[in-house]
């Protein structure tokens, strides 16, 4: 192709293909797994890589690779016939500039205007816009008129043509004016500057959209609401085959989900399954969700908590009863009792307490607390939560399990509970009244909790004419709380599950299930025993680190996300445990079970917190219906098959005998006694 030469450059100009030159943007672009990335940060809005974009010589806009034609300066080139020497310049053009006609007809004059360089500063009659010497413009052919106007008001706007990557057609600007549209890629409604296709109906991209950068770092143009390691790629459409082998991932600034925008633009890190929309990713005005604070929460110190409870507990061994009771006046060392008869227990009760050692009987219990790391367990029978070595707690004096003794104990705030709650924030009008375990109207103290809807053989507060009870935690359960979740706004209680379909704790329906706790500025819905039952750090045998709470996926991870319990798949969107040091990631609900059923445990049940949590296995029970004592535990798949209804026993309550080969079930077990 020959050289064009223009009259306000001094050397001629080659026609360039950026579809030649750069073929691998035009391609379908590959997932690559670079580790090479993983400290890619810093920097500005990251362009296209390869062609940076240049100005144009005449419009003074940018030539961007959408173009994918473009004139440029080849200066001393040996196939140019006007220079011989080399030339440094980078003058450019866009070729729709390049090739305008040196004659115009324009609607604003009379006369037909030609195409010419100006001597002095001038400004454009139509868009005032001041021009400097040389410039290019469009003047009236009449030597009494002057009428100059610039080279972007003397083209029509019709004949800009892009190659976008995200359509497999030419885009055109058809409308020199700006109109009120839906932009195909955004799925905004804009008024502005459009590109659209002239075969497919209704495709048309935002002048904004359609020169959105490849990739971008969304600290950036988020004014950094948003923080993210690696720059983020456009991808121009997230179908929902992909969204569902990514586990139905939701924008990191607006929270949504991407199933009814399947078609729309997003950015993403496949990396660290980060993704957001493209308008969210792009918008300098985003703030996140809540940014007004309606409460402080970082000096939050759960030894001398405050009026709000911030959530998640610490750790486990953390729960309500400890937060409320442990604190008051008058629990100091010289007012606890080394020996106590409580009345949820027929035997008295001893002190153990590892800042008074108290003998043997102290040090030999010292040994038996909860340990995970060890495979010990210890739970409270109040509030069956664990009893670790640094906490004062109640053990009974008869525990010799050889002859029939037992394995009871209490925190020492559970002791003194009190005997009534009233205006409970789901039962309020009537008074709830503590039950203890041997005097529950349930066989063997087990119970349904109606507020988070687990079973439980702790202590209760019951409501015995409507049938109403609830284990202790739920019994002091507040109006309102805060989580590190949704740290800027206050959650309230509520029962509306309906409202939402799904838990943003464990990402179950909240419809029908247990009480909530809601935002109503955002839309926020956790359960509430996701919210009391899953503390920020777990230590399990699993791994020698303590594990963390994570909300969302863990940059940088290097491999797929699978549960190191159970080995079923695990969904890094919602809440899981996980250790850095290791890489070693658990789900919430296999992550209290220490002893027995380790295995198959989510894939079974599904949800964020274990359906047995609230359950203290290793009673004995006694029946004139068998002759040896039979043992409460949590059914495996080596217990078989029920003796009397035959039916499975992994995963249910069951009664089995140390002595013979006699299992049977918590409900097969209940008839029999009523039998």
């Amino acid at each position: 192709m020959e050289a064009l030469e223009v009259p306000e450059h001094e050397h001629p100009l080659k026609l360039i293909d950026l579809q030649l030159e750069y073929p691998l943007y035009y391609e379908e672009e590959e997932e690559v797994d670079d580790d090479d990335d993983d400290d890619d940060e810093g920097g500005d809005m990251i362009t296209n890589e390869g062609f940076h974009g240049v100005t144009c010589g005449r419009c003074r806009e940018e030539i961007h690779m959408y173009h994918r034609y473009y004139y440029k300066c080849v200066g001393g080139d040996s196939s140019s016939s006007s220079s011989s020497s080399s030339c440094e310049c980078d003058f450019s053009l866009h070729k729709f500039c390049a090739e305008l006609s040196t004659r115009l007809d324009h609607t604003l004059h009379r006369h037909p205007l030609i195409q010419r360089q100006m001597d002095g500063d001038w400004s454009c009659r139509i868009c005032k816009c001041l021009h400097k010497p040389l410039e290019m413009c469009y003047d009236c052919s009449q030597s009494e008129c002057h009428f100059p106007i610039d080279v972007n008001c003397g083209v029509e706007v019709g004949k800009k043509i892009i190659h976008h990557p995200s359509h497999p057609h030419l885009l055109m600007c058809v409308f020199p004016k700006p109109i009120l549209c839906e932009c195909s890629a955004c799925g905004k409604e804009h008024k502005g500057i459009f590109y659209q296709c002239t075969i497919c109906s209704g495709f048309a991209i935002h002048n904004d959209c359609a020169f959105l950068p490849e990739k971008l770092l969304i600290q950036h143009t988020t004014n950094h609401a948003f923080d993210h390691i690696h720059p983020l790629t456009v991808s121009y459409s997230f179908p929902l085959i992909d969204q569902k082998a990514k586990h139905d991932p939701k924008c990191r600034v607006c929270s949504r989900d991407f199933v009814a925008t399947e078609d729309l633009w997003i950015y993403k890190c496949d990396k660290c399954l980060y993704y957001a929309h493209a308008g969210c990713a792009t918008s300098t005005s985003v703030r996140p969700i809540g940014t007004i604070r309606q409460f402080e929460v970082e000096d939050y110190n759960y030894e001398h908590p405050g009026l709000l409870l911030h959530l998640p507990f610490p750790d486990e061994t953390y729960s309500l009863p400890k937060h409320l009771f442990s604190q008051e006046t008058g629990t100091s060392d010289d007012h606890k009792a080394d020996h106590l008869t409580h009345k949820s227990h027929q035997h008295p009760l001893i002190l153990v307490d590892h800042a008074q050692s108290n003998g043997l009987t102290s040090s030999s219990w010292l040994l038996k607390c909860h340990n995970p790391m060890k495979k010990t367990q210890l739970l409270c029978d109040g509030c069956l939560k664990p009893i670790t070595a640094t906490m004062p707690f109640y053990v009974c004096a008869n525990d010799d399990q050889i002859q029939g003794g037992c394995n009871f104990a209490l925190h020492e705030w559970c002791t003194r509970l009190p005997i009534e709650i009233q205006n409970h924030p789901v039962h309020p009008y009537h008074t709830l009244v503590l039950m203890y375990s041997h005097a529950h109207p349930f066989f063997f103290g087990m119970f349904y909790c109606n507020v988070c809807h687990l079973f439980c053989n702790g202590f209760a507060y019951g409501c015995v004419k409507c049938g109403y009870y609830v284990d202790v935690t739920c019994g002091f359960m507040p109006k309102q709380i805060s989580h590190k979740l949704h740290p800027n706004h206050i959650l309230s209680i509520s029962r509306e599950g309906s409202r939402a379909p799904l838990c943003n704790m464990c990402h179950l329906n909240t419809s029908e299930g247990p009480f909530l706790f809601c935002c109503d500025w955002c839309g926020f819905f956790m359960h509430s025993r996701c919210a009391f039952l899953i503390p920020e750090a777990i230590r399990h045998k699993y791994d020698e680190h303590p594990m963390q709470l994570s909300y969302q996926p863990i940059e940088n991870h290097k491999s797929e996300y699978f549960c190191e319990i159970c080995e079923g798949d695990l969904n890094p969107h919602a809440s899981f445990y996980h250790c850095k040091d290791c890489a070693q990631s658990v789900h919430t609900s296999c992550a209290s079970l220490i002893l027995e059923c380790e295995t198959e445990t989510y894939i079974k049940f599904g949800g964020g917190v274990h359906l047995a949590v609230n359950i203290k296995f290793g009673g004995i029970h006694k029946t004139h219906s068998h002759p040896h004592p039979l043992s409460f535990a949590q059914g495996t798949v080596l217990d078989g098959q029920c003796s009397m209804c035959g039916d499975g026993l992994q995963y249910n309550m069951i009664f089995k005998c140390l002595e013979c080969k006699f299992v049977i079930d918590y409900v097969c077990c209940e008839r029999l006694i009523k039998a």
